[in-house]
């Protein structure tokens, strides 16, 4: 009985920390950060052919509380929503901030996955987790652009003269949910 008691308290403790986490977003990441960050993406994307999306949210929906979902399986949820994967050279990548939680999570398509191996994505969020324990989420985040636009450079780059050959293929401005 103990461990059903501990198991909803955990649940319940988590539900509330994810609920007051969503009032503090606005805070987090003002509507002017936003537009800088939005202005770096854009430029990232004229030295390559990958497509980068940024998400941040203060909590997870009531429905991947209830039933205790991982904070990867909500990033993969939006990167799939977010049409991240549905670029022309399977290069996309999702940045996602979860502040309830302090997570972060990379999503990168394919494309890229098979270039970068998978401790090059944990180290990159290791980076900007210590940003982001100090508060400085402007600075984790545009460190986070800039490793994984050196990475879509050396792994995808523009054609010479053609800058983001591809195209604008996804909104550059960071989704706030």
């Amino acid at each position: 009985m103990a461990k059903t008691r501990t198991g909803f308290l955990y649940r319940l403790a988590r539900l509330l920390r994810h609920r007051w986490a969503d009032g503090g977003l606005h805070q987090a990441l003002p509507p002017e950060l936003l537009e800088r960050l939005g202005r770096r993406v854009s430029a990232s994307e004229r030295r390559h052919t990958g497509q980068i999306r940024i998400c941040v949210e203060g909590g997870l929906p009531l429905s991947y509380l209830w039933r205790g979902a991982s904070v990867r399986e909500r990033a993969v949820t939006q990167f799939g929503k977010l049409r991240v994967w549905d670029t022309e050279h399977n290069n996309g990548v999702l940045i996602y901030l979860l502040l309830a939680e302090h997570a972060i999570e990379i999503v990168a398509d394919r494309g890229l996955a098979r270039a970068v191996p998978a401790g090059t994505w944990r180290a990159m969020a290791d980076h900007m987790a210590q940003a982001f324990r100090e508060g400085r989420y402007e600075d984790g985040l545009t460190q986070a652009l800039a490793e994984v636009s050196a990475l879509l450079v050396e792994h995808f780059p523009a054609a010479p003269g053609q800058p983001g050959a591809g195209g604008n293929e996804l909104p550059d401005t960071p989704v706030v949910g």
